[in-house]
């Protein structure tokens, strides 16, 4: 009975189409191949005019209009969306460069980790934003998985945006507030009461 319980799940399995995605997390190359190439829809951030998933082990720390800063392991991202060039479909333009320890161009965006003073930053352009981080060199690989996912999560609304290139979506419209003196005419219960 138990066996065929088992051959029934192993069935159930094989042809629900469930698969299993292994990365190598020790390759630059197959990381951004296989994290970009993904159709992912979840997010578990959202701001305003955007949305992205923020992957376990990575935390939100603070946002300031479109950028955001977030923190795992002792290593700050610094999360930059150009809702602007998302809005006008702005291409990115981008020259590999050898003499980086590592460059490559994307569609519509690109990585770059450069040496400096000993760590590495990297700049990760894709989907209309940029991550950048500062991580010592056994950091990187961790670095590009997170970004990857992040970056390929960013789902932006049209219509926010439109809304908020708009020239008086910042105005507001104030009232002058004295605290003593009332708009209505305050004697109108005393008149009640004298007649």
């Amino acid at each position: 009975m138990k066996g065929k319980i088992f051959i029934l799940c192993l069935l159930v399995f094989l042809l629900s189409g469930c698969t299993i995605v292994r990365i190598d997390t020790t390759n630059i190359d197959n990381i951004v191949d296989v994290v970009l190439s993904k159709d992912n829809k979840i997010y578990n951030r959202v701001g305003i005019g955007y949305k992205y998933y923020v992957p376990r082990g990575v935390t939100y720390i603070d946002s300031t209009g479109a950028n955001d800063k977030l923190y795992t392991d002792g290593v700050y991202y610094y999360l930059y969306l150009d809702e602007v060039g998302y809005y006008y479909k702005t291409s990115q333009k981008y020259k590999e460069d050898n003499s980086k320890y590592y460059s490559r161009k994307l569609d519509n965006g690109y990585l770059e980790i450069t040496e400096k003073d000993g760590k590495y930053l990297t700049e990760f352009v894709y989907n209309y934003a940029k991550i950048e981080a500062l991580v010592p060199k056994e950091d990187i690989e961790t670095t590009v998985l997170n970004s990857s996912y992040i970056l390929s999560t960013i789902k932006y609304n049209k219509n926010i945006i439109k809304l908020s290139l708009e020239d008086d979506f910042l105005t507001n419209k104030e009232e002058k507030y004295e605290e003593f003196t009332s708009k209505k005419e305050s004697n109108s219960f005393l008149r009640y009461e004298e007649d």
